[in-house]
């Protein structure tokens, strides 16, 4: 069968690219499908300094494009597109994506989770600009800055208790004066002497793209509709992820969320399909975590493929 692959790896963050190196260096051949978001959320982000090796930190697309490079030299294939659909019922697995189909005797799941956005005009333009999802990547950046943190649920209540590391103040925004967050989460951050709260507000837009930097919030009182300028030094959403899951629904067993569950660290409930980085992993979400469970991955497909007498 010409189109049944060994490795099939869905995903080319950080996740994806280690599986893929170490399916490479195995002599797999592993195939990565892309993804809609080439590169995950890596390749949105600018300096990264708590990546191990990188003493005066990298650009993260710069990383993300030298994983790609070493794990092409091991004989990884790499093509553009989204899976749209998938089919584990049955073996080998088939994965349809854009006008393509290929079969896969294992598949590695390293589709990452997407940042939920406000959806504001000048957002996207300034992300790593001082806007980020992610308090435990950018938080030291702002040292001895104000800052803002947007959201109402523990997610953003565990941002802002987290950059208070960092800032001088903390100002959560939030849409209403009701919170999701859970009580002790609430009240640990309503204690703290660095965080203020700002709720019936929401974010209209961001400033200031024309400085290449977050200056400002344009927010807006729900209430009585006032608009005004807040000044800050960052935007962070505290607004969760997606995890990037959706077409195995009903295949995979997943929590309430949607990220995939697996025993073991990688293992999902089908033999042969192993869920790696932020697809399934809800709580550290770094890229040397990412990274760590793609390589997991890789060595249990390829010891799968050798006990199936594949080599």
């Amino acid at each position: 069968m010409e189109n049944v692959r060994n490795v099939v790896i869905i995903g080319s963050g950080c996740a994806g690219h280690t599986a893929a190196l170490y399916t490479g260096r195995a002599n797999l051949k592993p195939l990565i499908i892309e993804g809609h978001e080439a590169g995950g959320q890596l390749s949105l982000t600018t300096l990264v300094e708590n990546f191990p090796g990188f003493p005066e930190g990298i650009q993260g697309p710069e990383l993300i494009e030298n994983m790609r490079k070493q794990a092409t030299r091991f004989g990884a294939e790499y093509k553009l597109g989204h899976v749209t659909s998938a089919d584990l019922s049955k073996r080998p697995f088939t994965l349809q994506f854009g006008k393509e189909t290929v079969q896969a005797r294992t598949l590695i799941i390293a589709s990452g989770a997407s940042a939920r956005w406000l959806g504001l005009p000048h957002e996207q333009a300034l992300i790593g600009h001082g806007v980020s999802s992610c308090a435990t990547c950018d938080g030291f950046f702002f040292s001895g800055k104000e800052i803002s943190v947007i959201g109402g649920g523990d997610s953003a209540m565990e941002e802002a208790i987290f950059l208070t590391r960092f800032a001088t103040k903390v100002t959560l925004v939030h849409r209403s004066s009701q919170f999701r967050a859970s009580k002790i989460m609430l009240d640990r951050a309503k204690h703290h002497q660095k965080i203020q709260f700002l709720t019936d507000t929401v974010v209209e837009d961001v400033l200031d793209v024309s400085q290449k930097e977050v200056t400002a919030l344009k927010l807006r009182d729900v209430k009585t509709q006032r608009v005004w300028d807040f000044p800050t030094s960052a935007m962070f959403l505290g607004i969760g992820h997606i995890p990037n899951a959706k077409i195995f629904e009903g295949q995979l067993d997943m929590d309430q969320d949607g990220y995939l569950k697996t025993k073991d660290y990688v293992f999902t409930r089908v033999e042969g399909v192993y869920a790696c980085g932020d697809v399934q992993d809800r709580r550290y979400r770094q890229a040397i975590t990412a990274s760590g469970s793609g390589c997991m991955a890789a060595l249990e497909a390829e010891k799968y493929l050798e006990q199936q007498g594949i080599e």
